[in-house]
């Protein structure tokens, strides 16, 4: 479906946004680190052409425009490790719940906590989620697991930010409160093609907080793999062309460790997936509205 093979969205150093192929030096796969990448023109979900423009890339940008986003669909729970360090049973379907378009950005894009998500002393705080992102690429309804693949445009990595007071404590039973607000859904670096990324079940996925390692799983450990998670979620539902489905975090989060860690103003986190590559962003703590990020 597919004709690039490393799909970015980046502000060009003429000034101009694009979105291209990324051209990478033999032997190295982590998109973060483009350079210069071949203009793509046309729709990315139908006809394009990968043209032989080469432009230099000032800064890379949310792998999708805004505009080009429809659903954000989310899973809880599908990673078997981090089910037993929540103290919860396996679940019998997956956990579905939804983040806004607006809670998207990009692979550098600070991490804006506004004042009414700055943990107070005694609250549960900030998290960090590592997960991977199905892009779906093409209309899927009622798919078949043996067929879900095809619908898949590529792959992405992403960090579900998440304040666990607001998320546990003060969501009313929703989780979509906590994990909501403006910015809090970082992910790129770019989207590595279906084609490309055959297997989305054999990938290491790991978190990085301020250069410690916190998070350091396989996508292999996942509940629901890529394929029954399509299969499931297109029962009697629509799943467009530009629909996001982060597929869960595994074990190792902050809310899980004794001591329990937070994420504070100033912290670094990283989140990489084998393959696709790192997502970098800083913590900061804003004064009044959350600094708009670069969508």
């Amino acid at each position: 479906m597919s004709t690039f093979s490393r799909l970015v969205r980046f502000l060009a150093k003429n000034g101009k946004t694009y979105y291209g192929d990324a051209i990478l030096p033999q032997g190295v796969t982590d998109i973060a680190k483009t350079k210069q990448a071949r203009v793509i023109k046309g729709d990315i979900f139908g006809k394009y052409e990968v043209t032989d423009q080469v432009a230099d890339v000032r800064l890379l940008l949310a792998p999708l425009a805004l505009e080009d986003v429809k659903t954000v669909r989310c899973l809880g729970l599908n990673y078997a490790l981090h089910a037993k360090e929540a103290g919860l049973p396996l679940p019998k379907y997956p956990v579905l719940f939804y983040k806004p378009v607006t809670s998207l950005s990009g692979p550098t894009d600070p991490i804006p906590v506004h004042p009414v998500a700055q943990a107070a002393e005694g609250e549960l705080g900030l998290d960090y989620e590592v997960e991977l992102v199905v892009v779906i690429g093409k209309e899927a309804r009622d798919v078949p697991e043996s067929a879900a693949l095809d619908y898949v445009l590529g792959y992405a990595v992403g960090n579900d930010v998440s304040h666990r007071d607001w998320q546990i404590t003060r969501g009313g039973g929703q989780w979509s409160l906590g994990k909501g607000f403006d910015g809090w859904a970082p992910y790129g670096p770019g989207i590595v093609s279906a084609r490309t990324l055959t297997d989305p079940q054999t990938m290491r996925i790991t978190t990085r907080l301020n250069g410690q390692v916190v998070q350091d799983s396989n996508t292999a450990d996942q509940i629901f793999n890529v394929r029954q998670t399509i299969a499931f979620l297109s029962q009697g539902h629509t799943l467009l062309p530009g629909d996001l489905i982060w597929t869960g975090t595994p074990s190792g989060v902050g809310m899980g460790r004794k001591p329990q860690l937070w994420m504070k103003d100033g912290d670094v986190v990283e989140v990489e997936m084998e393959g696709v590559g790192v997502v970098t962003n800083k913590v900061e703590y804003t004064k009044g509205a959350a600094d708009a990020a670069k969508l």
